[in-house]
């Protein structure tokens, strides 16, 4: 069998980052060759980037500027596994409702340890005991801005790659899936999938007529889509793609860095409650109407 390519491994042209494909991505393929010949799964690279991240987020506690340079390079290294177990996810079709769901917790369990440490590094200070409620606000936020840059991501390769080159999923879907499941046999996967269901429902509930655009999709058209919709959707729905990944990792980290590099890691929170969440609703509106447009030219029957 011949070795998978890079690009091989890569989601798409309209969904990659460019620092992810100049730093992450080559070195998580170099991680996914590495795991894919030792016999590694995705999940277990998952599990592992976790730890990492999360010792990461410890060091940003401390506040001596070199103890925190680690932090970083470590939460690095942590990304480049996050990227690896999606590359090698894709290298071995090792795909699964439970690798979906751990990716998200993974990235949870990351900034749940920053942001602690970066509440006690307050409080160290003299800070107010209020920051844990600003955190608190942050990370309720941070999950929904990468929910559905996540989901927004997926939909748009649903009509770039179909079904078969896309994670997009519907809840209802997968609660079929987890009640033909049997809690002795399959106990793993139903787990995986109870899990999934609520991250799914998640993302819908703030997407209604993206829900309704999708249900007259299968209605009209079932899985076969015509060419004509797929073009003029991904044209539409391209320029949103450089927001989900500002939504993503790199900004935030980026954002994350220079507030420690100043020495005021709060200002984080700042970043992420007003730049991102204005982003966040900017997206959401502006997908939502692209789905209604879309809806009202199906029923023309324009298509």
């Amino acid at each position: 069998m011949s070795k998978p390519t890079l690009e091989s491994t890569l989601k798409s042209a309209d969904t990659e980052e460019w620092l992810d494909l100049v730093f992450y991505r080559p070195i998580g393929y170099r991680w996914a060759l590495l795991a894919q010949r030792l016999g590694i799964t995705p999940n277990s690279i998952t599990i592992a980037s976790m730890f990492i991240g999360a010792a990461a987020g410890w060091l940003f506690y401390f506040p001596d500027l070199k103890t925190n340079i680690i932090g970083m390079l470590l939460l690095m290294l942590a990304n480049s596994f996050d990227s690896a177990d999606g590359q090698l996810a894709r290298m071995t079709g090792l795909k699964s409702p439970l690798g979906r769901w751990l990716d998200g917790f993974c990235g949870d369990v990351w900034f749940a340890a920053i942001y602690i440490a970066i509440c006690l590094r307050f409080q160290q200070e003299g800070g107010t005991i209020l920051i844990w409620a600003l955190a608190a606000g942050t990370g309720y936020f941070h999950s929904k801005q990468a929910s559905m840059a996540d989901y927004y991501r997926n939909f748009h390769l649903f009509f770039l790659k179909n079904k078969n080159g896309s994670e997009f999923d519907q809840s209802a879907d997968i609660q079929k899936k987890y009640d033909a499941m049997s809690w002795r046999d399959d106990f793993v996967d139903k787990l995986g999938h109870y899990f999934y269901i609520g991250y799914t429902r998640g993302q819908e509930k703030l997407a209604p007529s993206m829900q309704k655009f999708v249900a007259l999709l299968k209605e009209k058209y079932n899985d076969e889509l015509p060419v004509k919709l797929r073009e003029e959707f991904r044209g539409a729905s391209k320029p949103l793609m450089k927001y989900t990944n500002i939504l993503s990792f790199n900004t935030r980290v980026i954002a994350l860095f220079i507030s420690l590099f100043i020495g005021k890691p709060w200002l984080y929170f700042v970043f992420e409650l007003t730049v991102l969440n204005a982003l966040l609703v900017y997206m959401v509106i502006r997908h939502e109407s692209i789905c209604k447009h879309f809806s009202a030219k199906i029923l023309r029957e324009e298509f």
